[in-house]
């Protein structure tokens, strides 16, 4: 396993350790000893993993406060183009956004912290992106802010977006607690 920084501060890309023989591959996407070693602080309190179609987009989520989590994503099948969204106002990196590809080929995984928003728009049908979170789940603490509302270009014509998502206000409207 190998750790890159980005321009957000916090945001970590890594690649992860992979074998592969006859009978296929094999991943590791987290290791609580490495992540200790690299001054990485996170543990995985919850686990879930979404099924998307070619140009689905979602997001931009996150968990409010006290309830806010740290999130380490990767896809076990097909691929995305994975956003992260800076909302914290005392970050160097405050409203800029990055993004990378993931996929079950790159073996890449991105650790977002505590608020940074995330999305991602599906690259191929049935692509599976696994969550990894530092919190459990607080309905009353989930929000996001449009996906298009901060200037990123997510090049698509039509995206399937959800109805949850086209509600979130825009980013000169959130009310932000970060």
């Amino acid at each position: 396993m190998q750790v890159q920084n980005t321009e957000l501060e916090g945001v970590y890309i890594i690649d992860c350790f992979t074998s592969s023989d006859e009978r296929g591959s094999f991943v590791k996407t987290f290791n609580s000893s490495f992540f200790k070693k690299n001054d990485i602080d996170f543990q995985i309190c919850e686990s879930y993993f979404s099924l998307s179609k070619k140009n689905v987009i979602r997001g931009m989520h996150f968990q409010l406060p006290p309830h806010d989590h740290d999130k380490l994503v990767y896809v076990a099948k097909g691929s995305i183009l994975d956003v992260v969204l800076d909302l914290r106002k005392e970050s160097k990196s405050y409203r800029k956004c990055i993004s990378v590809n993931l996929s079950d080929s790159n073996n890449k995984c991105i650790l977002i912290p505590r608020g940074v928003a995330h999305g991602f728009k599906s690259l191929e049908d049935n692509t599976v992106t696994v969550y990894n979170v530092s919190t459990e789940y607080y309905p009353t603490s989930d929000s996001g802010v449009r996906f298009d509302s901060f200037g990123f270009n997510w090049r698509v014509e039509e995206p399937i977006i959800s109805l949850r998502d086209r509600g979130f206000v825009s980013l000169t409207e959130f009310k932000n607690p970060f």
